[in-house]
């Protein structure tokens, strides 16, 4: 008897092996039973940019999608419309005529996966401390004026099922409510992370790796660049069809649309374009689409001298090949974009103004004092279309005389050293942390320190591109209540950026899933963290 394994058998054997050490199941009686069970969700996707799955620290685009489903928040998007908001735990919620004090009301009768109640003084609890920690998300929440010495007072509990927020200035409200659907807003068990406090962390060393949430489903188990388990919360008030949802590390297009074709998993979410083109013949196979809140970006680091220069940051926008890129890298999973609000938000700004032109950056580069190019290293995540962007980029730019030395990495380590600002260029995604223009304009178009040691680090800082004008007009845009007034303010930040910022906007992502036709319900959201998966079943 041949000692191969084929494929087929293998992938079955990791599927029955990851549900059995999650769940504790044997749910595969035979690894060539390959079809996953009908309770559960099997869905493949690269998620080695997860960092934590504490949602007071976690700021990474696959990690959203967890805490969307397993988190509640005060109020969440209409994923229908993404431009309304619907209750979430707050039952209703008013707004001062001076528009700075938001009361809310609570939903009674809510539970956490604990059995502990949710009250008002978890909800005040879990901004406080969201806050307090100030990891890299918390400015969602600071800046509206909160801090770790006033924000006992400015948010707090009025009443078991009441609590009030005030900030500092009188903001749009749909930028203060949208804020408050951001993963960082999620509402935590305060009872249960303060018994798992440790030196008065507020749970957060434990909050790590564990759970404390609401949402329809709960994290069982965590292991980065393997496997990501949810099991059903049956004290969520929102009831998910399925027992459970795994998650399964999977980075290349092409083994996913292997495992899709062979019944291994049910949904694949990081297909290429090629393999999408391949499974519109499979009548087993749909496909799903969203445009997402999702921008791809290359980004100059100003402290590199090349970059220093308006013209060289002007040539490199003319060295990448929009057209080739959009025709066949992002063919079905993006289209070309130039501005950093993508579209659907308000005043997204559509115009197109750079192609590839290698004679007129040739020129742009002579007069910066660069002639004969020079040279730059680019992070880069090795996962597609960010791979194949960045190699064409660098054949387009070698044309113009400058070497680009790729260097390749998983999402942790390119990320721990883009937010280090020490890269020289770096190829990204920038995902919509809630749905109002000033969550891409207060990091593409606002840099309110550019120190080194400063406090907020947005991605202007993180390139070092110095801006007080561009920022105080962000800010301005921030506090204009007149909707159409705020949409011609971004406009006008989105057409100096285009000209002067250190980024070379590449494409808006259009999210695709392939799923099995026996599964029903699954709809992509606009942001990351409205992939809600608790409305799926299968049949």
């Amino acid at each position: 008897m041949s000692s191969h394994i084929s494929r087929r058998t293998a992938s079955a054997t990791l599927l029955a092996s990851s549900l059995s050490l999650a769940f504790g199941l044997s749910v595969l009686s035979s690894p060539l039973l390959a079809a996953t069970p009908k309770d559960t969700l099997v869905q493949a996707l690269a998620f080695d940019d997860i960092i934590t799955m504490d949602p007071a620290e976690s700021f990474e685009i696959s990690a959203g999608e967890i805490m969307g489903n397993t988190y509640d928040r005060l109020v969440r998007l209409n994923v229908a419309n993404p431009s309304e908001l619907v209750g979430d735990i707050a039952k209703s919620w008013t707004v001062s005529a001076d528009g700075k004090t938001f009361t809310f009301e609570l939903k009674p009768g809510l539970k956490f996966a604990s059995g502990n109640p949710i009250t008002a003084e978890d909800v005040a609890w879990s901004l406080q401390r969201a806050v307090t920690l100030n990891k890299t998300p918390a400015f969602i929440l600071t800046q509206l004026g909160l801090n770790k010495d006033n924000a006992a007072q400015r948010v707090k509990a009025t009443g078991p099922l009441t609590l009030t927020l005030e900030t500092e200035k009188s903001f749009a409200p749909t930028l203060v409510l949208n804020c408050l659907t951001a993963n960082v807003a999620s509402v935590v068990d305060k009872k249960l992370l303060l018994s798992k406090e440790a030196n008065g962390d507020m749970g957060y060393a434990w909050l790590k790796t564990n759970y404390a949430g609401s949402g329809p489903y709960k994290l069982r188990e965590w292991r980065a660049n393997e496997i990501i388990a949810l099991e059903r919360n049956d004290q969520s008030a929102t009831k998910a069809v399925l027992s459970r949802v795994i998650y399964r590390h999977v980075k290349e297009a092409a083994t996913q649309r292997l495992l899709l074709e062979k019944g291994d998993i049910d949904v694949a979410r990081n297909l290429a374009p090629q393999d999408i083109n391949a499974l519109a013949a499979n009548k087993d196979i749909k496909t799903t689409t969203t445009a997402k809140g999702t921008v791809f970006y290359i980004s100059m680091n100003m402290k590199h001298p090349a970059f220093a220069k308006p013209e060289v940051r002007e040539a490199m926008k003319h060295l990448l090949d929009y057209d080739g890129i959009g025709a066949t890298l992002v063919q079905h999973i993006g289209r070309i974009h130039q501005n950093f609000l993508p579209v659907g938000l308000l005043g997204a700004a559509t115009d197109k103004p750079f192609k590839l032109d290698v004679d007129k950056a040739k020129a742009l580069l002579a007069k910066a004092g660069y002639p004969n190019g020079f040279k730059a290293t680019i992070d880069m995540r090795t996962v597609q279309p960010v791979q194949g962007i960045t190699e064409s980029f660098q054949q387009t730019a070698k044309r113009a005389g400058i070497e680009l030395e790729i260097i390749p990495g998983d999402g942790k380590q390119t990320l721990t050293k883009y937010r280090a600002r020490s890269h020289d260029m770096y190829i990204g995604t920038w995902g919509a942390d809630y749905w109002d223009p000033h969550t891409n304009a207060d990091t593409f178009a606002r840099n309110p320190d550019n120190a080194d040691d400063a406090k907020a680090k947005p991605l202007a800082w993180r390139n070092a591109w110095d801006i007080p004008e561009l920022t105080k007009k962000s800010d301005a845009a921030m506090l204009e209540r007149d909707g159409k007034k705020r949409a011609a303010m971004y406009q006008e930040i989105q057409a100096e950026f285009r000209k002067t910022s250190p980024f070379v906007m590449v494409y808006q992502q259009t999210d695709v899933a392939a799923y099995r036709a026996n599964v029903d319900g699954l709809k992509l959201g606009t942001t990351s963290d409205t992939n809600y998966v608790f409305n799926i079943k299968k049949r």
